[in-house]
């Protein structure tokens, strides 16, 4: 548990780190309606393509972007907060287009110097932005219809979705569990998922408060920070290091006082379906649910 995977470091860096100043613009702007070579960069951005139907026009992707399985097919330019402008431009796109956080910065401006037309797509962890998110990059690639048509379900989803939760907890009386998100553990200590996070958002998405909502990003928690949140639910992800059983994580002296560790209730969901903030969020959010309220929702 001390060391990270490949994939373990990844997410792990996708998630603490804080966001470049990337200077975000409109997909309306600055995109190319008629690229067919394009740079997919961000986990998000790829699924959306793929839903848009553009996955043909994708000639490279980053290493986030592994789902649908056929992006592992596409050429990868390295992980999207390290990347390489050699690496990007050598693939001759007409089309970058970026979540924002990417960088490093003077790789950024290195393609921003280029006439290679580069987006960056704002990517708050909250709801309400994830159809924004959507149409940016239909308007970037000419898709604005398709975009709309993806846009408008999602959110519609997601409103029954909160509807759906909504009940869960008027039948428990208004109670809600308290769930803490683990992102790793490493010589005992937990790395957890706070406030302005999107761990936060989806915990309160599913029906459930976040257990350390006093801590901002993707931070370490004290023992005695642990014990003093009292989590009903722990919440980890599912691929690589991550992944931990519930027997390992129980056995850590922080957690063995918790509600969490009386009922051995620990949740394991993949990391981009639970925190990609995307299309599949209203499905993360039901299957999160569905979790910590067994047989309360379907």
């Amino acid at each position: 548990m001390a060391s990270f995977s490949r994939l373990g470091r990844l997410f792990a860096m996708i998630l603490v780190g804080s966001s470049l100043a990337t200077g975000s613009v409109s997909a309306a702007d600055k995109g190319n309606p008629e690229a067919r070579r394009i740079v997919s960069i961000g986990g998000t951005i790829t699924e959306i393509l793929y839903d848009l139907g553009a996955q043909d026009r994708i000639v490279a992707r980053d290493s986030t972007s592994f789902y649908p399985a056929d992006a592992n097919s596409k050429p990868d330019v390295g992980y999207m907060r390290a990347l390489s402008a050699e690496g990007i431009l050598g693939q001759k796109p007409d089309l970058i287009l970026m979540e924002e956080g990417s960088g490093p910065p003077p790789v950024l401006e290195i393609l921003k110097a280029s006439e290679v037309p580069m987006v960056v797509v704002p990517t708050p962890p909250e709801a309400n932005k994830i159809g924004q998110k959507i149409r940016d990059v239909g308007a970037a690639v000419g898709l604005s219809d398709k975009a709309e048509v993806l846009a408008a379900e999602t959110e519609d989803d997601l409103k029954a979705v909160a509807s759906e939760v909504a009940k869960i907890t008027e039948k428990n009386g208004g109670a809600k569990k308290k769930v803490l998100f683990v992102l790793s553990v490493s010589n005992g200590r937990l790395m957890a998922g706070g406030a302005d996070t999107e761990a936060g958002a989806i915990i309160e998405m599913a029906g459930g408060v976040n257990a350390a909502p006093s801590i901002n990003g993707y931070k370490p928690l004290s023992d005695e920070a642990v014990i003093a949140a009292a989590p009903d639910v722990i919440l980890s992800m599912s691929r690589g290091d991550h992944s931990i059983t519930p027997e390992q994580m129980f056995a850590l002296p922080s957690m063995q006082t918790t509600p969490a560790a009386a009922d051995k209730a620990l949740v394991s969901m993949d990391g981009l379906l639970l925190l990609g903030f995307g299309p599949r969020t209203p499905e993360a959010a039901r299957a999160l649910a569905a979790k910590i309220y067994p047989g309360a929702i379907n």
